[in-house]
């Protein structure tokens, strides 16, 4: 799957959505961390969550498989105090009891989570703390992204239309019961902030173009697909789409034993 996404480094810098400042706004606050303190990155991808560390003075460890999405990050943060190793987080080489935070965007599901929440308490400080965030579709699915399934149903029917797969509320609670039952962090408190982009319909594919399932697709139906999506927006939405997010904040603090 790190190839998946890093065939796509620029389209992901440039259309993926990022995330709220109120986030990292919250994640200081509640953990108090000051100037210098460390943040260990799991799937930095571009470093979008990356910028926004940096830019608080934390310094920063990115650990990130995909070397496109990489090279693109490290071209991004020239000046800041971050560094990079090329790896998936099962395999890096732990660094224990070294960091304030452990954080990771959009990225937590693709780490074996029984490796994962273990490698992670055992990297933080005493006291230390982890942020795990994600960007969620609001359900139910309105407007376009309803009138869109259509075309899904007829290209793509081996898909689970939005009413086959989990609500954000359901994925948000699945999500915090996964942490605690970790064993190795405290209940996470959870904040959730929406919010909206707009995309035209060009930028708009080029967003589909970064989801793994849809660049899974044989090359032929993907490019299908895109075709009568982007013909959707321009005919039926006047050529742009109005995004909604949902992006979903767990904050917890390790456990003394762990």
């Amino acid at each position: 799957m790190a190839n998946v996404f890093d065939d796509a480094a620029d389209s992901y810098d440039a259309v993926r959505p990022g995330y709220p400042g109120e986030l990292f706004k919250d994640i200081s606050r509640l953990t108090r961390l000051g100037q210098g303190a460390r943040v260990l990155e799991v799937g930095c991808g571009t470093g979008q969550a990356t910028l926004e560390f940096a830019r608080r003075g934390y310094t920063v460890l990115c650990v990130e498989p995909g070397r496109s999405l990489l090279d693109l990050a490290k071209r991004k943060l020239i000046g800041f105090p971050v560094e990079f190793r090329a790896s998936r987080f099962e395999d890096w080489p732990l660094e224990e009891g070294m960091f304030d935070l452990v954080a990771s965007g959009t990225a937590w599901h693709w780490v074996d989570a029984d490796i994962g929440f273990r490698k992670a308490a055992a990297a933080l400080k005493p006291g230390g703390f982890i942020a795990l965030f994600w960007n969620l579709h609001p359900t139910p699915y309105k407007g376009f992204f309803e009138d869109v399934q259509r075309i899904y149903r007829e290209l793509v029917p081996e898909w689970r239309g939005p009413d086959a797969r989990q609500t954000a509320g359901q994925r948000i609670d699945e999500i915090g019961r996964q942490i605690s039952a970790s064993n190795h962090f405290e209940e996470p408190a959870v904040k959730l902030y929406s919010w909206t982009r707009a995309y035209c319909s060009g930028d708009y594919v080029k967003l589909l173009d970064t989801y793994s399932d849809h660049r899974a697709l044989p090359e032929d139906r993907r490019s299908r697909l895109y075709r009568e999506i982007k013909q959707m927006i321009d005919e039926r939405y006047g050529g742009w789409v109005e995004r909604p997010y949902l992006t979903a904040l767990f904050l917890a603090s390790g456990k003394e034993s762990s």
